[in-house]
């Protein structure tokens, strides 16, 4: 299976059968998956459609080791932990494809990264090791190639300045950050902004009360 051919799809029936594919693979390949669908007598051959194709339930992930090869392992990421003590683990055999996936995913929704100021609000994140998020957006952020880019941990006050001063030049900002500290933000400050898009991640990481998506957007 050529790994990169995942990044061709061309329509809503390409992604159906490449997704196939990928079960196949993940089958024949990952040991852990492999008896796990044994486990549950699932034929493989009568897997036809992406509605039957069992899913890993993401406990697996804190008391297994998920590959799907034998090759050294180039980057572990570790869960956030809110809801215990045990965090979930996704081993990278190969950070290149890795990379391609989240770069590939944001040109398609969001196009060139070049053209945005990337502002990450994730205090959570930025205070533990192993968080496959700012890993991404390091990436992001250095591959905008604006000065203004950057992560905030717990500096409010500067990045509302800096969303208001952006945004009144006309730039594009891509703010990204966690629900609890967005809701901070907004408490500091009203905005009025025009040429931000903002993404919300996380939740509430046990420091508000959580409340459903619609209500918090």
């Amino acid at each position: 299976m050529n790994k990169y051919s995942v990044f061709n799809l061309t329509d809503e029936n390409s992604f159906h059968q490449k997704a196939l594919e990928v079960f196949r693979y993940q089958a024949k390949n990952n040991s852990v998956y492999k008896q796990f669908i044994q486990l549950l007598n699932t034929d493989i051959e009568k897997v036809n459609c992406i509605e039957k194709i069992p899913f890993l339930p993401i406990s697996f992930f804190k008391t297994h080791k998920i590959l799907s090869d034998n090759n050294p392992i180039q980057q572990t990421f570790f869960s956030s932990g809110t809801t215990g003590t045990d965090l979930s683990k996704h081993h990278v055999t190969d950070l290149d494809i890795y990379k391609t996936s989240f770069l590939k995913g944001f040109k398609e929704f969001y196009g060139e990264i070049e053209q945005y100021t990337i502002l990450a609000l994730l205090p959570n994140y930025l205070e533990r090791k192993g968080s496959s998020l700012v890993y991404m957006i390091d990436d992001l952020i250095k591959k905008s190639n604006k000065k203004n880019s950057g992560f905030y941990l717990n500096n409010l006050t500067e990045l509302s300045k800096k969303l208001n001063k952006l945004d009144k030049k006309g730039e594009k900002v891509l703010l990204i950050g966690v629900s609890f500290a967005l809701l901070d933000l907004i408490e500091l400050n009203q905005f009025q902004l025009k040429n931000t898009i903002i993404m919300e991640t996380g939740g509430m990481k046990g420091k508000r009360k959580e409340i459903i998506r619609t209500e918090l957007h």
